[in-house]
């Protein structure tokens, strides 16, 4: 499978390590380095939970699905979405034009883990952030799988192996020659 365009996008749940094994590849392979929620924060100049606690959920994915077609014309960048960005159909198939597709995954308590150390997960802000995170898991798992071209499972590899994963992906999927 070869991607339209040689850029490296990035999905997964809240924890998976999108961003910041993203920011990570994209310095290995020399890419420009986007995130979407960033993004969104940019063009808004409000935060993510901000707009999720004034405007609702469904008024951020207007927002983010806004961000994900204005990369359109981008080539060689790792692009990390949210962990919902996949939710809308349209998204989905944005996603995949955008280039190759891996859905970084990690068991449920290393998720957990991961996102207890940011207070500021807006889909986490409930009675029980746990069973949320389970829910949002189970939902959002067909998803990934139909989006992605490629998945990593992230639970027990530190973040260079990860990146080396990704950048040897990569390679293939764009065909490119590897270096000795």
């Amino acid at each position: 499978m070869t991607p339209h365009s040689d850029n490296l996008v990035l999905i997964g749940f809240m924890g998976s390590g999108k961003s910041s094994v993203g920011r990570l590849a994209a310095k290995a392979l020399g890419f420009q380095f986007i995130d979407t929620d960033q993004a969104v924060v940019d063009r808004t100049g409000r935060q993510i939970a901000e707009i999720f606690a004034t405007d609702g959920e469904a008024a951020f994915r207007v927002l983010e699905t806004e961000a994900i077609a204005s990369l359109a014309h981008l080539h060689r960048c790792v692009i990390s979405t949210g962990g919902g960005a996949a939710l809308l159909p349209k998204n989905r198939e944005q996603l995949r034009s955008l280039g190759f597709v891996v859905c970084l995954t990690a068991s449920e308590e290393v998720l957990f883990e991961r996102v207890s150390r940011n207070a500021k997960r807006p889909l986490l802000q409930t009675s029980n952030p746990r069973e949320t995170l389970s829910e949002l898991m189970k939902a959002r798992r067909a998803v990934y799988a139909e989006t992605a071209h490629w998945t990593l499972d992230t639970t027990l590899l530190p973040q260079t192996e990860v990146v080396e994963a990704l950048i040897v992906a990569a390679k293939e999927a764009f065909a490119w020659k590897r270096t000795p």
